[in-house]
This record gives C-alpha cells, structure tokens and sequence, in this order.
C-alpha cells in the first residue's frame, strides 16, 4: 500500500555525476528509514525541478524538505516559485537542514573521521551566500561547532562571500596554526568540494554526504512536516 504522501528531497544540483548519483542515494536511504520512496529534484544545473516532479504528482499531498544546509534564496525565494508555478494545491515545504544540533554532530563525526585533533585549526567551510539569514545560520554552526571541538572555528566560503577558503587557510597558518583543518559543510561532491581540497589547508574532511545523523535528519524533516488539507 503505498504512503499518502508524496515526499520529495530538494537539492542544488551538480555537473558531477557522482554528486548527483549521492543525493540519489541520500534519499534512497531516508526512504528506507521512512518505509515509503523519497523522490528528488534539483532547483539548478539539472532537472527534475520541484515544479516538473509537483506536476506529476497529482493532488497527491506533496511534502518537499530542502536540502540545504541553511537559508537563503532557493530556500525562500526559488523553491517557493517552483511550488507556485506546478499548480500543486497540496504542498509543505519544511524547514533547511541547517542550523541544527544534529548536523553540528555530523560535522564533529567528519572531523574525527579526517584525523582531526584538538590544537588543529579549523575552517567550517560552506558553499557561501549574500543572504543574510543564511549568514546568520552558517555563523550559528560555526559558533556550535566551536563549543563542540573547544577551540576557535573560522568561517570561510566556496563561492559567494568572504573569506574565501584559501584565505582563510592562509590567515590561521600566519596565526601559527601547526595544521589547518577544513571542515566541509557541503552535502555532496562537487565544484565546491573541489575548490575546499584546492585551498591548501593540510585535511580536508568528506561532504556531510550520507552520514547516518544526515540521514536520520532528513527523515526527521519529512515526519514531522504539518500536511495541510487539501480546500
């Protein structure tokens, strides 16, 4: 019997297809925590965008989670068009993933995982934004970040914003930083991660990717999303 409701994973989107192949995955994962399918679709780069995927769905009630790991404009802007322009009478849209406890945790497992130790400096890297509600969450994760790991964590970006990762690097090693740490705060491989292992910093941590916790997250997202009824 399948789920009444129709859950759809909402990401970026990326040339890479091994980026594209992971959020397949992703979803593949939560599904299987969830009992029923999670569909995706992708707001840049490549389709299925949120509106194709909303028009198929029927007036099947349709919850879409947006993976992305704080706010900013596809999150307020563009995934709220997408739903406009399906026609779809029956959408909830929840919360970004991000800020949350449990990615902060993810981000701490990764570190570990790298070979992290504490006196190392660390850099929380993010994709970047001009928005300034998104800044405001990537702040919040560095500064949870910090407490989790005890020392300082400077945040620095891939794209849009400043620092850059490699200035970043650049200025902890001139604070005499013996090693610097980039912490990913990215979902998937991609441009982005590419641009981290090209900064110079001495180890660079995975994506978030398919870490238990995100996926635990995630699922978290999709269950408690409130379902309007359909007028």
């Amino acid at each position: 019997m399948r789920s009444p409701v129709r859950r759809i994973l909402v990401a970026h989107g990326t040339r890479k297809p091994c980026g594209v192949a992971l959020i397949g995955e992703i979803a593949d994962r939560v599904g299987a925590t969830l009992g029923s399918p999670v569909g995706i679709a992708f707001v840049d780069v490549l389709g299925p965008t949120p509106t194709d995927v909303l028009r198929a769905t029927g007036d099947r009630p349709t919850v879409l989670v947006p993976a992305f790991l704080s706010r900013g404009y596809h999150v307020g802007s563009d995934i709220p068009a997408h739903v406009a322009a399906s026609g779809h009478p029956d959408v909830t849209v929840a919360d970004p993933l991000g800020p949350d406890p449990q990615l902060v945790r993810v981000l701490g497992d990764r570190l570990v995982q790298s070979g992290w130790t504490p006196g190392d400096s660390v850099v929380l890297a993010a994709a970047g934004t001009s928005d300034s509600l998104a800044l405001r969450d990537l702040h919040t994760t560095a500064a949870s970040l910090s407490a989790l790991t005890g020392a300082r964590v400077d945040l620095a970006f891939a794209a849009t914003g400043r620092p850059r990762i490699d200035e970043a690097v650049t200025v902890a090693r001139r604070r005499g930083a013996h090693r610097v740490v980039v912490a990913s705060y990215l979902l998937s491989e991609g441009l982005f991660q590419d641009r981290l292992r090209a900064s110079g910093a001495d180890i660079v941590t995975d994506p978030l990717g398919t870490h238990p916790g995100l996926v635990r997250l995630i699922a978290s997202r999709f269950r408690r999303a409130r379902i309007p009824v359909a007028a």
